[in-house]
């Protein structure tokens, strides 16, 4: 009988997906599904949704629920991740500061100055868990859905023991985009996607085996096609592969769409894919979320209607199978790059192919990426490297350095702005950084 950990369990979309997939699994079924909660009412709603689901698929497992992280962890073959450290009041900050130095963020969570600090606030948390997972389940696996993906990824798999991986659903649900620009059954498609999370491309995508990017191209030229994604569909047009991320992520990581009005009018407004005002959507939607969450958790758990319990596309629970034993299964996830990626740093996070069945997670080797996507990756992967070591050490200078050559941000601002900028996000996130003992620069 498997244990399978929640630890952040009140992320409802999550939390219910994932259970409802682990539990198609006929070695899953039985298992027990420990979730963990620091909010008391969030926790009581997610295990009586998940309750139902037990109940409709009249499963043999056990659900408890807890507020002891340690209690959840023990013993558990199995760790999902879904936390959010700071919160949404927190998080804006992220957002508004920089904006107020003339960096338009859209998103804020993986990367730039928002993901950086997100990472600061992230790392401790996550290491702690770790810390725990070693003492009370030191052979389970952690599969870790919390952004900024690649640096807390980086510090864990530096800093543990613990087998962990990141998960992100932007390599499967770009595939399938693509497939459906070139209108190609799913099932004919093939792919080789690597490079580092939200920042990975598709160095082959075929189907029936030829190569489809000329299809690709075609398409592209239905304004349609281009208009869904047109911040990412002109970085494929520049350089030749396509990147897994959304326009609205993608346009934050580099110096080409944000760094004037006139480009972020043009490339960052009108596209069918994107949301207008990305972040006033987001934060709105999060609040809204707020009031409204416990409302429609009831209404989903006492909703007469059957629920769908097919299995989705997430990767976790086919990942939770075959680590336990279960058929092996093959998935994008971030591994430290172990000359997996020939022409990135050994040991940083990489988001290459994995095949895990019962030995553990076993990552194919890529090779070197080409030049073009290189010199993008490795741009980010210094950044990180220096953000990873700030948040482990409690260097605010390293904090700032690796703010410096962020793109979007070195395209608007002086040094001296930047230093400004890093003061004020360090001042305002001054109660979430334990781990820095001066956050003067």
């Amino acid at each position: 009988m498997a244990k399978i950990a929640f630890i952040g369990a009140g992320s409802f979309g999550f939390t219910r997906t994932l259970v409802k997939d682990i539990l198609t699994f006929p070695l899953l079924q039985d298992a027990t599904i420990a979730l963990m909660d620091i909010d008391p009412e969030r926790l009581e709603m997610i295990t009586r949704a998940v309750q139902r689901i037990v109940k409709e698929g009249n499963y043999p497992a056990k659900v408890v629920s807890t507020l002891d992280r340690r209690a959840a962890l023990e013993g558990a073959d199995a760790v999902l991740c879904t936390i959010l450290s700071g919160g949404v009041d927190v998080w804006r900050y992220d957002i508004e500061i920089p904006k107020k130095f003339g960096v338009d963020i859209n998103v804020g969570d993986t990367r730039g100055p928002a993901g950086i600090f997100r990472a600061l606030r992230t790392i401790p948390t996550m290491l702690s868990i770790c810390r725990d997972m070693e003492e009370v389940c030191p052979r389970a696996i952690l599969l870790n859905y919390t952004n900024p993906m690649a640096m807390l990824c980086r510090a864990m798999q530096r800093q543990s023991s613990i087998e962990v991986s990141g998960l992100c659903h932007s390599v499967q649900g770009t595939a399938h985009m693509l497939a459906r620009w070139i209108k190609a059954p799913m099932a004919e498609v093939d792919y080789v996607c690597a490079g580092i999370n939200h920042q990975a491309f598709y160095l082959k995508f075929t189907w029936k085996g030829e190569d489809a990017y000329p299809l690709i191209r075609k398409a592209m030229k239905r304004r349609e096609v281009y208009n869904e994604e047109q911040v990412r569909n002109e970085m494929f047009l520049a350089l030749g592969y396509y990147v897994t991320e959304s326009s609205g992520h993608n346009s934050e990581y580099n110096a080409w769409f944000r760094k004037r009005p006139d480009l972020i009018e043009r490339y960052c407004t009108h596209s069918t894919g994107w949301n207008p005002g990305e972040y006033a959507y987001i934060l709105k939607s999060y609040r809204q979320r707020g009031r409204d969450w416990k409302k429609k958790i009831i209404e989903w758990i006492e909703d007469p209607k059957p629920l769908d319990l097919r299995r989705g596309e997430e990767y976790a629970a086919s990942i939770i199978n075959a680590r336990l034993g279960g058929t092996p299964f093959e998935f994008n996830g971030n591994v430290p790059n172990t000359g997996l990626i020939t022409n990135l740093p050994t040991g940083v996070c990489v988001e290459v192919p994995v095949i895990v069945n019962r030995r553990g997670l076993n990552p194919l080797h890529v090779g070197a990426l080409p030049a073009q996507l290189a010199a993008m990756v490795n741009t980010s992967v210094a950044i990180e490297e220096m953000a990873v070591e700030a948040a482990l050490t409690g260097n605010a200078e390293g904090v700032f350095h690796a703010i410096c050559y962020d793109p979007l941000t070195a395209a608007v601002l002086s040094l001296a702005e930047i230093r400004d900028l890093v003061k004020a996000m360090l001042k305002k996130n001054q109660a979430y950084l334990p781990q820095f003992k001066s956050i003067a620069l």
